[in-house]
């Protein structure tokens, strides 16, 4: 059996390029080139039938290690809870009053971009605390 190499992350969304642009903000993630043959990605959006445009965008790891996070535009809005979410690390490695002070500090970098903080878990262990968020289209996701 071959084991998996890669995994990407999918997001139904309204807005693809919007979305992918705010994570990227948020990750470092960067926007690969166009396909083969298009000098930019709006060429190859013109390129297709009118109701393909702007229907999907990608965004990907510069350093290779994190998943592909492809985005792609349904008719329905967002009704409940998130089943799977990211986990965005920024306190790795940190404890106690540092970790609390960057993941607030991500907190308020990230609600400048349009996120939206929704609650405070403040934990007696040291690497326990988190902060729930939501990003520009509701999805929620996690600073710990």
């Amino acid at each position: 059996m071959a084991s998996l190499r890669q995994v990407q992350v999918t997001f139904d969304c309204a807005e693809p390029e919007r979305l992918a642009r705010f994570w990227c903000e948020v990750l470092g993630y960067v926007v690969p080139p166009p396909p083969e043959g298009f000098a930019t990605w709006d060429d190859y959006s013109g390129s297709l039938p009118p109701e393909e445009r702007d229907s999907w965008f990608a965004c990907v790891d510069p350093s290779g290690a994190g998943p592909r996070l492809f985005f792609q535009r349904v008719p329905e809005g967002k009704t409940a809870k998130n089943r799977v979410h990211l986990d965005v690390r920024a306190g790795a490695g940190l404890v106690g009053d540092e970790r609390l002070a960057t993941l607030e500090a991500e907190c308020a970098r990230l609600m400048a971009l349009g996120a939206k903080h929704v609650l405070t878990q403040r934990a007696d262990g040291v690497n326990e605390s988190c902060i729930t968020m939501q990003d520009i289209e509701g999805n929620e996701f996690c600073l710990d």
